[in-house]
C-alpha cells in the first residue's frame, strides 16, 4: 500500500508543533515546531493575558509548510489540539479569508478577536464569587472561557455584540479548515471553559441563561474523538475534503501519546505542570466541585476520566527567572539572549547537585489557592550562586506538584511508573534529576511524547 499520513497539530501557549504520523507503522516521520511570539499587551485591562491569532496562524503556516509537500498530498486526516480554557471570538462566515500563492493555499484570520488565554487574570476572586454555581464537578477560575465571557458581559457588552461565534484557538482552526459557520467543541475543551456537565456532555444552559450569559456564543458539544468535518479547500497541499477531527485538549493528547498502560502516571512539564493518572472505567465524578482540592477530574476518552494535579506553575517559572536576569543584565548594559541565559543556568545547576535553598514557585498562585505567592527561604551566604538558585527553582516546581498529588496517592492508585513529557522537561536536565529524586516510582521519558503526536495517534486509531 502507498504510504498515508495523519497530520497532528498542537497550538500551545508559547509554540506550535506539527507532526506527520505514518498511518501504517504509527511512527512519526516528520515534525516541525516554532515559537509563536504571539503575546500582546492590553493596557486597558488589569492582569490581562492575550495573544494575537494572526501570529498564531502565521506560525502554524510556517510549521506545516516546512513538512514535505509530497507527504502532505497523502494526508488522510487532520487532528488539532491546543491550549485549553482560553477563548477567541469571531464573526460567522467572515472569520477568515482564503489566500492563494504559488507555494500554497492558506487562510488568514479576519473579524477575529484576540485570544484571552488560560493565564488571564482579569476575573478577581470577588468577581468569580458573584457568578452562579456551576452544575459540574469542575471549578470555574479566571482564564476559563465562560468566566471570561461573563466578564465581557458585565464590563464590555458592546465588544461581545461584534461577534457571533466563540471557541478555543484550536476550535477556531478546525472551524476555518472546514469552512464551518458555527463552532463545535469536544467535552475536553468544553469542560475547560466551566459550566459544563461532563457525564451528559451538555452546557449548564438554564444556569447560564438565568445569569444573563450570551448562550448563543456557546459551541455545540460533541464527543471527544469525533470528526468535525472536512477541509473546505486544499491547504498546504493537503487535499480538499480531508477529514478534520474536532479539536482536543493539549493535556489529554499529551497523556494519550505516552500512557501505555493503566498503571502509568504521566508528568507533563511545559509552560504549566500536570501530574495525572487514569481513574477506573466505572468512575463517576462528584456532582459539585471542591474549590480547595488540588485534584481535578478531566474528561478523557470513552467517558473515562483522569485524576489531575494541574499546577499553573511549571516551565513558566523558569522562563520568568530567565526574563528577570536578562532584564537586569540589560540595565547593566549587557545583552544576552534568553536561550543563552537558560542554557547557562541549567549548566550551573548541573554542577550543583543539591541545595538547601527553599523555593516555593507559586508565582501565579494555584486554582485551588489563587492568593498564594512565591517565596524563597533558608537563604544563606553559601547558597546564593546561580547553580543553587536554579536548582532550588527546579526542585520547588516538583515539590509544589508533589504537595498537590503526593506520591502516596499514586501508589494507592496502583501506579507502577511515571511517564515524563513536555518541553520544559525535555530541555532541562535539572528538572529530570529532581523528578527522579522525588519519585518513589521509576520514571521513563519518551522521545515523541507530546500533544501533536497524541492528537495524530487519536485520529489514526479512529480510522
Amino acid at each position: 500500500m502507498a504510504a498515508q499520513y495523519v497530520l497532528g497539530m498542537d497550538l500551545g501557549t508559547t509554540s506550535i508543533k506539527v507532526v506527520l504520523l505514518d498511518s501504517q507503522s504509527k511512527s512519526v516521520t516528520d515534525s516541525c515546531a516554532f515559537p509563536t511570539n504571539s503575546d500582546v499587551n492590553n493596557e486597558e485591562v488589569e492582569h490581562a493575558k492575550e495573544q494575537d491569532p494572526a501570529r498564531i496562524i502565521s506560525t502554524l503556516d510556517r510549521c506545516v509548510a516546512a513538512l514535505p509537500k509530497e507527504k502532505l498530498n497523502k494526508v488522510i486526516c487532520i487532528g488539532v489540539s491546543g491550549q485549553m480554557h482560553g477563548v477567541v471570538f469571531w464573526k460567522s462566515k467572515t472569520g477568515c479569508k482564503w489566500s492563494s500563492s504559488d507555494a500554497s493555499h492558506t487562510f488568514i484570520p479576519q473579524d477575529v478577536s484576540r485570544l484571552v488565554t488560560w493565564q488571564d487574570g482579569r476575573c478577581s476572586s470577588d468577581f468569580l464569587s458573584s457568578l452562579p454555581k456551576p452544575e459540574s464537578h469542575l471549578i470555574v477560575a479566571t482564564g476559563f472561557g465562560c468566566a471570561s465571557i461573563f466578564w465581557y458581559t458585565k464590563h464590555r457588552p458592546a465588544f461581545l455584540s461584534e461577534f457571533s461565534v466563540a471557541g478555543t484557538i484550536q476550535d477556531y482552526v478546525v472551524s476555518m479548515l472546514c469552512g464551518s459557520e458555527g463552532c463545535i467543541m469536544t467535552g475536553q475543551n468544553a469542560a475547560s471553559w466551566g459550566y459544563f456537565n461532563t457525564p451528559n456532555n451538555q452546557w449548564n444552559l438554564e444556569i447560564l441563561k438565568g445569569a444573563g450569559f450570551p448562550v448563543h456564543l456557546l459551541p455545540v458539544p460533541v464527543e471527544s474523538g469525533s470528526i468535525a468535518g472536512r477541509t473546505c479547500s486544499e491547504w498546504h497541499g493537503i487535499p480538499a475534503d480531508t477529514p478534520v477531527g474536532a479539536a482536543l485538549g493539549d493535556f489529554q493528547c499529551s497523556v494519550y501519546s505516552c500512557m501505555r498502560d493503566k498503571a502509568d502516571a504521566v508528568l507533563n512539564l511545559s509552560t504549566s505542570a500536570q501530574l495525572t493518572f487514569a481513574m477506573p472505567a466505572d468512575f463517576t465524578p462528584p456532582t459539585a466541585p471542591d474549590p480547595v482540592s488540588p485534584i481535578a477530574y478531566f474528561p478523557y476518552f470513552h467517558n473515562t476520566y483522569l485524576a489531575v494535579a494541574a499546577s499553573l506553575n511549571g516551565g513558566n517559572v523558569m522562563a520568568t527567572f530567565v526574563g528577570m536576569l536578562t532584564s537586569w543584565m540589560k540595565e547593566f548594559g549587557v545583552e544576552l539572549s534568553e536561550s543563552k541565559v537558560y542554557s547557562t543556568l541549567v549548566q550551573c545547576a548541573l554542577t550543583q547537585p543539591s541545595t538547601d535553598l527553599c523555593v516555593t514557585p507559586t508565582l501565579l498562585g494555584e486554582r485551588h489557592d489563587p492568593t498564594s505567592l512565591s517565596l524563597v527561604s533558608n537563604i544563606s551566604p553559601t547558597n546564593l550562586s546561580l547553580g543553587h538558585v536554579t536548582r532550588g527553582i527546579c526542585k520547588g516546581i516538583l515539590a509544589n506538584l508533589a504537595t498537590m498529588m503526593p506520591p502516596q496517592m499514586l501508589l494507592a492508585a496502583g501506579v507502577k511508573r511515571i511517564m515524563g513529557s513536555g518541553s520544559a522537561l525535555s530541555r532541562n536536565q535539572v528538572l529530570k534529576q529532581e523528578v527522579e529524586r522525588m519519585s518513589p516510582l521509576p520514571v521513563v521519558y519518551g522521545e515523541d511524547v507530546d500533544s501533536a503526536v497524541g492528537v495524530a495517534m487519536v485520529f489514526n486509531d479512529r480510522l
